[in-house]
């Protein structure tokens, strides 16, 4: 059966107390809008409905980045969920399929709790995620009777009887696309709130006869983000979730509290991670890396058996190969480093390519930004570059060649050669002596 996904991300999120759209503060590196569509991913969907509302327009940007085939829908109005649906439905007239409704603001879903619902949905016409909650609060209450999801009432609605219970829901469905379009289109607004919930089509499936069922899931997966603390609390508990499943992997960490992930970091097995390290998106270190204390890394790909830190800094379009070494206070920026390569101590290294075992003297700056544009540098194989060398970019130096240290190189260095790029020291006998006289003597005056 076709899957199309219905996010829903129109909320302003007032606790929030911001200009950013809720749905876009970040998690782990991603909007909490992006975790929401890789969970819904995971079922293949035929068509990615979002609709959006408050800061639509940079809601859509956030949407196409990560998915561009992506269809936005606008809901002007916040007038409730099931008014949110619905403005799905044009963009999904063509469908004909289940319908999966998620929340841009609940990124925790896993993708088996949704493979889950749509194997409920081959039995049931509509299926609800629901959770057993350790403090039911305010939630929306699911009512079964009879082994069937009778209805959903909402906290400002519900009876004493059904605030006892227990069994909440967390928003999600799946229904078939026409099935929850057309029970939409009977949802009114005489509520407490006066808004049209989706939870009411549940009753109204009901008194047509058509079956409703719920799926259980964990509690933390439906966790919603509606505040500054929730949001921390958020991604708290995604990095509890990520350091676990890390040293499940074969990870290393000897302080694990103190590593920081992304939503993307891909770490194979018999890598070890050093306390306070911080990955950005876009990271993938192959297996048996070291990555020491104090490292930033963010789009950047570490292979086998390579070394990076203490205190490194690998930015995007960072590639070391094989045991290359990157040390203490190190900067790569868009750069390819070779096999067996070293880049040891306080050096940047931006938009260059550094061959197969060459090593990058302590200091070693590539001047690759003229004020307007960028230029490359490129350093062959088996290369000596001395301490504190500029390379003034654009520039080639061929393999096997060496610079002095010291030398500010502004032209190709053939291969094999030594280049020598500073003035000629001069020593002038006795001066440092006379000079510091004459100053010592001038103060002693008081002028």
């Amino acid at each position: 059966m076709a899957t199309a996904l219905i996010i829903l991300g129109a909320g302003m999120g007032t606790r929030m107390n911001s200009d950013l759209p809720k749905v876009l503060h970040e998690i782990a590196g991603a909007p909490m809008l992006v975790h929401a569509m890789k969970s819904g991913a995971a079922l293949d969907p035929e068509a990615t409905v979002v609709v959006a509302g408050h800061g639509a327009a940079l809601v859509e940007k956030a949407a196409k980045a990560y998915d561009p085939d992506v269809i936005m829908a606008l809901q002007s109005e916040q007038l409730g969920t099931a008014h949110a649906v619905r403005q799905a439905q044009e963009a999904l007239a063509d469908f004909d399929g289940d319908t999966l409704v998620l929340y841009g603001d609940t990124p925790f879903i896993r993708s088996e709790t949704l493979a889950a619902m749509a194997a409920a949905r081959l039995t049931h016409d509509i299926v609800v995620l629901g959770f057993e909650a350790a403090d039911p609060g305010r939630y929306g209450r699911l009512i079964v009777q009879d082994g069937q999801l009778d209805r959903i009432v909402e906290f400002k609605d519900a009876s004493d009887d059904e605030r006892s219970v227990s069994l909440c829901n967390s928003g999600v469905i799946a229904a078939n696309a026409s099935v929850l379009f057309d029970l939409i289109s009977e949802v009114g607004n005489d509520n407490a709130a006066q808004e049209y919930y989706l939870t009411d089509i549940i009753g109204i499936a009901r008194s047509r006869g058509l079956s409703a069922t719920v799926v259980r899931c964990d509690e933390a997966e439906t966790l919603g983000i509606n505040a500054r603390s929730e949001l921390a609390q958020a991604e708290a508990l995604f990095q509890q979730n990520a350091r676990a499943t890390a040293m499940d992997d074969g990870v290393t960490m000897t302080a694990p509290d103190t590593v920081f992930f992304a939503h993307d970091t891909v770490i194979g097995r018999d890598t070890v991670i050093e306390p306070n390290v911080v990955f950005g998106p876009g990271v993938t270190i192959e297996s048996g890396a070291t990555i020491r204390a104090f490292s930033h890394l963010e789009g950047c790909h570490v292979s086998r058996g390579g070394i990076v830190g203490p205190y490194a800094r690998l930015r995007p379009g960072a590639e070391l190969s094989e045991n290359v070494k990157v040390g203490n206070f190190v900067e790569i920026k868009n750069a390819q480093v070779a096999e067996g390569a070293k880049v040891n101590h306080l050096s940047y290294i931006g938009d260059a390519s550094i061959g197969a075992r060459s090593n990058i003297g302590a200091g070693t700056i590539t001047c690759n930004y003229d004020g307007v544009f960028k230029h490359r540098t490129d350093i062959g194989e088996d290369v000596f570059i001395g301490s504190n060398t500029m390379l003034v970019a654009p520039i080639r130096v061929g393999d096997a060649a060496m610079t002095g240290t010291g030398s500010i190189i502004t032209r190709d260095v053939p291969g094999g050669d030594l280049a020598v790029g500073r003035a000629r020291q001069e020593n002038k006998p006795g001066f440092a002596l006379r000079f510091f006289q004459k100053l010592k003597a001038k103060k002693a005056k008081g002028s």
